[in-house]
């Protein structure tokens, strides 16, 4: 997968180490860094962010603190990810619920935007081991059976068709986007015809992009996102009318 090296991309300069903490612990929530998976070297990371090396090591303390990032000590050493094993549904629930209806079609409008954008360039670029990425990363969906894998999973393939789209920048903002839409539409995968229904949209998009068809995966991929939207919608109103 080379989706996490746009987690790598470089920084803005205000408060820069909260920014490299934020940009990796998001990575860890999407499950573009996997539990276990080790970081690069502090001067990798800092030169990849276009920080300082103390700036790298104020972020990775952060996330020690946040229990998101274990260090092992020797031959062999370095900073491994530690990923939360569960989503707790009370959490995601809560943060829709905090959301406006009108800020989370907004939103869910943007996201589309953008990731449509990025299907409609993965049309138009991608080599065939990006089409057989993305599908692995469908497959991955379909086969999780947690609410936190199929979280992930879901993730992970927009993430993918961005980075078929060969543009680090589109990559960069999708995930952005993610880590902002994820947990307000992340309920949706709980109950099993909403999970079907992704790997349904997921595959669409994935066979337009393998046909060449970057104004067909632009539209499925903006009719996903809609759909998504209207999910959340849906049980937003239900959470709202039971309180």
């Amino acid at each position: 997968m080379r989706a996490p090296s746009a987690v790598f991309e470089p920084v803005a300069t205000h408060g820069r180490a909260t920014l490299v903490a934020r940009r990796i612990s998001d990575a860890i929530g999407l499950g573009l860094l996997v539990d276990g998976e080790r970081l690069p070297s502090e001067p990798q990371l800092a030169g990849a962010l276009g920080v300082s090396i103390a700036t790298v090591r104020d972020a990775l303390t952060i996330l020690r603190e946040r229990e998101l990032l274990r260090t092992q000590r020797g031959r062999g050493g370095g900073s491994f990810v530690q990923a939360p094993g569960e989503i707790a549904v009370a959490v995601l629930e809560a943060r829709l619920l905090g959301t406006a209806l009108v800020d989370l079609r907004d939103l869910c409008d943007h996201y589309g935007a953008v990731a449509g954008m990025a299907a409609k360039l993965a049309g138009e670029r991608a080599a065939d081991d990006d089409v057989g990425l993305l599908r692995g990363a469908i497959d991955e969906l379909e086969a999780a059976g947690s609410l936190a894998a199929r979280y992930r999973a879901a993730a992970r393939c927009p993430v993918e068709v961005a980075a078929a789209a060969q543009s680090a920048q589109l990559t960069g903002a999708v995930i952005a986007l993610q880590t902002e839409v994820g947990p307000l539409v992340g309920l949706a995968y709980r109950d099993d015809d909403g999970h079907r229904e992704a790997v349904r949209r997921q595959r669409a998009i994935a066979d337009a992009i393998a046909d060449a068809d970057g104004e067909r995966a632009r539209t499925t991929t903006e009719e996903h996102a809609g759909e998504l939207y209207r999910r959340a919608r849906d049980l937003h109103r239900e959470m709202r009318s039971r309180r």
